[in-house]
C-alpha cells in the first residue's frame, strides 16, 4: 500500500513537471555563474532520548528551474541518553561529505536525496558504572526527505526540508543507536546566487 501511495505522488510531480516544461521551455545553455549557489543548512534532530545538531555548508548549481545538484559537507553533535534497553550515554561527534539532488517539481516544494559518508568520534559512558570507552568509526548514510522553500535562480533561496536516513547502517548519525531506527532530520537553509542579477 505505501509503495502504491509513492508511486502515485512520484507519477503526479512528474505530470505536474512535464506540463511545466511544456508550457514554459527552457533554451540550453553552457555554464552560467549566476546558477551556482553557497549555502547553509542547520539540522536538528530530536526523539525520545535523542538530539542531533549539525551544519551542512553546501555549493551547487541549478540546471534549470526545478533541479538543483551539489556538494555538502557535514559536522553533527548527537547525544543519546541510557534506557532500560542500553545502559550507555552516547556522545558523537561526526564529519563528513556528500553530494545532494534537490528536485522542485512546484516552486514551492522540493524533494531532496543526499547521500553521505560520515566518520565519527563516540564517547560511551555506562549509566550505572561510570566507566567510559572512546571508539572510532565510519558510516554511509543516504538521507532523503521533502521539503517547502522558495528559490529565485540568479538572486537567493531558503528551505526547510524534513528528511530520514534510509541506509540501513548502525552507526549512522541519523540512527538510533539501540535499535538502528532511523530518526527524523529537520534542515532549514538558505543560500545565495554568486552572481545576482542585476534590476
Amino acid at each position: 500500500m505505501k509503495k502504491g501511495i509513492w508511486i502515485f505522488i512520484w507519477i503526479f510531480f512528474g505530470i505536474t513537471n512535464l506540463t511545466a516544461q511544456i508550457e514554459t521551455p527552457e533554451k540550453p545553455i553552457g555554464f552560467d555563474r549566476s546558477r551556482v549557489f553557497i549555502g547553509s543548512s542547520l539540522n536538528l534532530g530530536l526523539s525520545n532520548r535523542f538530539f542531533n545538531l549539525g551544519l551542512n555548508p553546501q555549493i551547487g548549481y541549478s540546471l534549470n528551474s526545478w533541479v538543483d545538484l551539489g556538494v555538502a559537507v557535514n559536522l553533527n553533535y548527537y547525544s543519546q541518553s541510557a534506557s532500560d534497553f542500553d545502559p550507555f550515554k552516547y556522545k558523537n561527534f561526526n564529519y563528513g561529505g556528500g553530494a545532494f539532488l534537490r528536485v522542485w517539481p512546484i516552486n514551492f516544494l522540493h524533494l531532496q536525496i543526499q547521500p553521505e559518508y560520515n566518520w565519527i568520534s563516540s564517547s560511551q559512558t555506562d549509566a550505572f558504572t561510570g566507566q567510559s570507552y572512546r571508539l572510532k568509526f565510519q558510516a554511509p548514510s543516504l538521507l532523503a526527505g521533502i521539503g517547502y522553500g522558495s528559490r529565485e535562480i540568479g538572486s537567493r533561496m531558503s528551505h526547510f526540508t524534513i528528511m530520514i536516513d534510509l541506509n540501513q547502517a548502525i552507526n549512522s548519525p541519523y540512527r538510533n543507536g539501540i535499535a538502528g531506527d532511523p530518526q527524523p532530520i529537520f534542515r532549514g537553509g538558505f543560500g545565495f546566487y554568486l552572481n545576482p542579477k542585476k534590476r
